[in-house]
């Protein structure tokens, strides 16, 4: 028999007494010795979002594998935030004090803590490119009018692509109910998925987003805190020519009852980083045979 270790955490809370906030995470502490199928197996029993595996390295900072339950993921946000809260708590080689990487499938990706307990991580430059699917295409997918939109969508990716668009106003969000059949027929992002990012600027500061993707077949699910996206919104606004250096907060699932807050910014160098707090509930152990 085969024992693994795991630990739950909540990722971009919005304080330490935020329990059932933030993005739920699970995360294996060794994963040495587990097959891929395992690990995707495993995933699938816990259903979250995501799931980490580390895996130690002697002298090095740790590889990391992130899967859903359906699939691998070469990047996502808030698993690599939560996994380097654990990976530090735990001590590993190359991840103590307030600065690590993770040995993602995209490459190493550098995560500070600041001087309140927050992780950033440094997202991959981005590429991005303009939609093939008109503005009243993209109305049509989100349920709305297309009065409702703002600026032009556009495809960005830092490892994991979405689809960035914007929309008028936060009561053009809050009406956000996407069709999975028209988001399946004109939204095709890497691996094959289709999904939506909607994007609402409440302040010059702020940000209020929603991230939905396929689950289930044809069914929609809501995503509370996607720090991928909220990246690729950093690359959408430098492409955009926002000034810099700039700073966001950024709000999501506050229509699924599960608020995240995460911090954007913007480096005089055109970098982009993507930090929250993480909230430790748990932990447990797994037998294999």
């Amino acid at each position: 028999m085969r024992s693994f270790r795991y630990q739950l955490v909540n990722v971009f809370v919005e304080s330490s007494s935020a329990t059932f906030g933030g993005n739920p995470l699970c995360v294996f502490e060794d994963a040495h010795g587990m097959t891929d199928a395992e690990m995707q197996a495993l995933t699938a029993q816990f259903n979250l979002s995501e799931t980490t595996f580390i895996l130690p390295r002697q002298g090095m900072h740790p590889q990391v594998r992130i899967f859903t339950p359906a699939f691998e993921m070469p990047f996502a946000g808030h698993p690599t935030i939560g996994t380097a809260f654990v990976a530090n708590a735990l001590g590993l080689d190359g991840c103590s004090g307030d600065s690590l990487k993770l040995a993602l499938k995209v490459g190493d990706i550098p995560v500070v803590r600041d001087a309140q307990g927050a992780w950033t991580f440094t997202a991959n430059p981005h590429v991005s490119r303009a939609v093939d699917f008109s503005r009243a295409d993209a109305a049509a997918m989100l349920g709305i009018a297309e009065g409702d939109l703002g600026a032009a969508p556009r495809y960005v990716d830092n490892g994991s692509e979405q689809v960035v668009i914007p929309v008028a106003s936060l009561d053009a969000l809050a009406r956000v109910k996407p069709v999975p059949e028209l988001l399946k027929k004109h939204v095709q992002v890497r691996l094959d998925r289709y999904l939506a990012y909607a994007v609402a600027r409440v302040a010059p500061n702020q940000f209020q987003v929603r991230f939905f993707f396929p689950k289930d077949g044809a069914m929609m699910a809501e995503d509370p805190g996607t720090g991928s996206a909220c990246a690729c919104l950093g690359g959408y606004l430098l492409d955009a020519g926002e000034p810099t250096p700039s700073q966001f907060t950024v709000t999501q699932g506050e229509f699924i009852n599960r608020r995240n807050v995460l911090q954007l910014s913007l480096t005089n160098d055109k970098q982009v980083r993507v930090g929250g707090r993480v909230l430790p509930l748990g932990a447990g152990e797994i037998h294999l045979p």
